[in-house]
Parts: C-alpha cells; sequence; structure tokens
C-alpha cells in the first residue's frame, strides 16, 4: 500500500475513534440518554459554605484534606470507645460538636451517637481539588447576604427558638411553638426529610444520605433516603398551575446534550432549604463524569438572598441498598413533645395564679 493510502487510512481510523472522556464510554439507555440510574452516597465533610478558616481559598491541599479526614477519624475513635463511668458531668451547654454547623442539631447535649452519623470520611474532589465548600457562587463559597424580607423570616423563625428554661415562656404569646402538630417542622413530624436532603437543591446532611435514581424515557425518579421522599421528574411536560404547591416543588427535565437539566417551581411556604420561600426556583442539572460518579450542580434563585446562588459536588455511586425509612411509624416523640408542653403551659398558670392570689391578699 502506498505511504500516502497508510496515512490517510490511519488517520481515518483515528477520526472515528472516540476519544477518552468524550461521553462514549459512560452507560447509556437504549435511546442514547446518559444512564443516570443507581444508588449514590452524597455524605461528605466538605460543608456547604465555605468555612471561614478557609477565606479565599476554594480548595484544600493534600495535607488540609487528610487532616480534616484525620479530625473525623478521632471523633469517631473517641465517641465509639466505652464511657467511663466515674466520668463527671459535662460542662454547662453540652460537649464541644464535631461539626459547629450542626451544632443546633443536637444541641450539644449528646443527642446522637456517633453511630447515627454519616458525613462520610472525607472531603470531595471535584476537577482534581480538595473543594472547601459546595458553594462556588457567589466566589467566597458563602451564601450571598440575605434580603429585607430574608432577614424578616429569619426573625420570625428565631422568635421560636428561645432557650430551654423547662418553663412555657410562650403561654402569654397569641401563638406558640407547640399549639398544634402543624407549628412543629416538617422533619419533626416526618413530612420532609431535614438539611433540603430531598431538595431541590439536595444536599448532604447528617445521615441518611443515599439516593437513588430510576429513569425512564419520560420520567426520572429520585429516592432520598430519609424520610423515603421521591421526586418525580417529568421530563419535556409543563409545570403544573400556579395554584398547585408542593414541598419539593414541581420539577420539569429536558435534556441539553448529555446533561440533565430540571427546572423546579410551585414550592410551598415551607420548604426542605432552609429560609426558602413560595418563590423559590431551582436549576440542576444532572451529569456523569465516569461510570461510577454524577456531577450534581445547581443554582437557587428566592427573593430572600440579594443574589442567586450555585453549588455542586459529586455523587459517587455505591453497592449500599435504600432500606426503608420508618419515622410516622415510631414518632412517639411529637406526642411527647405536645403533652410535655400541656403540663408546663398548667404549670405557668398554676404558678400566675399563685401569685395573683398572693398580692391581691387572698
Amino acid at each position: 500500500m502506498p505511504r500516502h493510502a497508510w496515512l490517510s487510512l490511519t488517520a481515518l481510523c483515528l477520526a472515528a475513534t472516540p476519544a477518552l472522556g468524550d461521553g462514549s464510554d459512560i452507560p447509556r439507555t437504549a435511546s442514547g440518554r446518559p444512564d443516570l440510574s443507581g444508588v449514590y452516597n452524597v455524605a461528605t465533610l466538605t460543608p456547604l459554605q465555605r468555612p471561614k478558616q478557609f477565606e479565599g481559598q476554594a480548595s484544600l491541599t493534600d495535607a488540609e484534606a487528610e487532616a480534616i479526614a484525620e479530625r473525623w477519624r478521632n471523633y469517631i475513635a473517641k465517641d465509639s470507645a466505652p464511657s467511663d463511668p466515674n466520668r463527671s458531668a459535662p460542662p454547662a451547654g453540652g460537649t464541644e460538636f464535631y461539626i459547629p454547623e450542626f451544632e443546633g442539631a443536637a444541641g450539644g447535649v449528646g443527642g446522637y451517637n456517633a453511630f447515627f452519623v454519616d458525613v462520610g470520611n472525607s472531603s470531595f474532589k471535584l476537577d482534581g481539588a480538595w473543594r472547601t465548600s459546595i458553594i462556588v457562587d457567589p466566589p467566597n463559597g458563602r451564601l450571598p447576604p440575605l434580603s429585607e424580607r430574608g432577614m424578616a423570616r429569619l426573625a420570625s423563625s428565631r422568635e421560636r427558638l428561645q432557650e430551654n428554661t423547662g418553663t412555657a415562656w410562650w403561654v402569654h404569646q397569641e401563638t406558640g411553638p407547640y399549639d398544634d402538630p402543624e407549628m412543629r417542622p416538617l422533619g419533626e413530624r416526618c413530612l420532609l426529610g431535614f438539611g433540603s436532603t430531598s431538595g431541590p437543591p439536595m444536599l448532604p446532611v447528617m445521615y441518611n444520605n443515599l439516593k437513588r435514581i430510576v429513569q425512564t424515557e419520560d420520567t426520572v425518579m429520585i429516592l432520598a433516603e430519609m424520610n423515603h421522599d421521591a421526586r418525580i421528574i417529568r421530563i419535556d411536560g409543563q409545570h403544573e398551575p400556579d395554584s398547585v404547591r408542593k414541598w419539593m416543588g414541581d420539577s420539569i427535565g429536558h435534556w441539553e446534550g448529555d446533561e440533565l437539566v430540571v427546572k423546579t417551581t410551585n414550592f410551598r411556604e415551607t420548604t426542605g432549604l432552609m429560609l426558602g420561600s413560595e418563590e423559590l426556583r431551582v436549576e440542576e442539572r444532572f451529569s456523569r463524569i465516569d461510570q461510577a460518579t454524577l456531577r450534581y450542580r445547581f443554582t437557587v434563585e428566592d427573593p430572600n438572598w440579594t443574589a442567586s446562588w450555585t453549588g455542586e459536588y459529586p455523587w459517587p455511586a455505591t453497592d449500599e441498598r435504600v432500606y426503608e425509612y420508618a419515622c410516622h411509624e415510631g414518632n412517639y416523640a411529637l406526642g411527647g413533645i405536645l403533652r410535655g408542653a400541656r403540663v408546663l403551659e398548667r404549670d405557668a398558670l398554676a404558678q400566675q395564679d399563685e401569685s395573683s392570689g398572693k398580692s391581691s391578699g387572698r
């Protein structure tokens, strides 16, 4: 064969050979779409917002990433060790918690044993870098400032988060945080997973971080392990009328090449995302990095913040199974919370009557 013909044939073969990483090596459906189906464990030690100690630093060095992982391993080892029966009482306010952002979740009083907590074993690596935060925009890796209405929403929420003094401090308010079951948070009522684990956006939390995706040609279902919340994403569909409102919103997806784009609207006034409103809009993008990893990217728009914000993190595949999440079936705590509040209210009113009697000379 002439040399020029051989070179031409070689060039043709090379042109026809898929390049590594061009999407040809990822699993696909019969119609050629990327197959996103699978079970993913999204637990990570990387927080939503960049810690102040890493201000101006979008990524970690290998040594810094290892130090974070080592700190977590030490915490687990310490908490898993047998308790000293002769130990003294914990300090006032509870013991130091392992992750400051979760301090409120357990109150610093040992509300969770170590075996309940599953936040992963390391920070996540994306595009070759150990990230310091899930948020990538704003560039400082932190949430944008709250708007005036967002500040008002935060102030209203804080009114119901007063220190537990063992008294019915709310007894003379028009409404109290324990008046009815509907006054309690959705997670406490087993209606929605806490911390926006169910989404959107779907964020990692303290535990139950598995996500299962089932994909058909016209629908994608994402099952969140916590509270067995199932998101049904309709492909190339139309949003429900504005009057139809849901805790996880109404999600419509479409394909842009090999990327699934999901837009969600129609939220209720109470959302899984802290400080989110009924005007929340979320755009999510799902794509395959490789056969075992998804890239999950999202953008949040809500008038409770002064600007939109964007985050991303990997969803690694796992061989773990998503088991039943029973919550209502054993939710004895909610009844106990309401009954306890009634007892405190009776005590407060009785003390008030007693004080009134003394002051009137009866």
